[in-house]
């Protein structure tokens, strides 16, 4: 049976990976959904828990495509390039209004959202 086959190696790397857009985005949409957008408007407290709940369905998609990734195809081309278009918003932010502090923080989020996006693509090329 084909489900009991060893996953393939490029498959076992598009699964840690998108085990990690997961875990990030379901730690990360969590803890937005719940803070807010602090010292700010209603309109744009209301539209940070809005794109925290996209965030975090980002999450349960990306951990439902990793579990079913014999299955999967298209799909996890659209979560990479989702993640891809994240870390480009985020270098449209730090361009127009600079890097948050601490810097070390901003940069370990930003380097994986531009990264991650092509080790996934590769790596399920490769595995079809």
């Amino acid at each position: 049976m084909a489900g009991d086959d060893p996953l393939l190696a490029s498959q076992l790397v598009v699964r840690i990976c998108l085990f990690l857009v997961a875990a990030i985005a379901l730690s990360g949409g969590t803890l937005q959904m719940f803070l807010g957008q602090p010292d700010t408007s209603p309109r744009l407290d209301n539209v940070h828990r809005f794109m925290a709940g996209v965030y975090l369905s980002t999450g349960v998609i990306s951990l439902w495509a990793a579990i079913t990734i014999r299955q999967q195809g298209t799909l996890v081309y659209l979560i990479a390039l989702g993640v891809l278009l994240a870390g480009i918003g985020r270098l449209i932010s730090i361009s127009r209004v600079g890097l948050p502090k601490p810097t070390a923080v901003w940069l370990g989020y930003l380097i994986p959202e531009l990264t991650l996006p092509f080790v996934i693509t590769v790596a399920h090329y490769a595995s079809h």
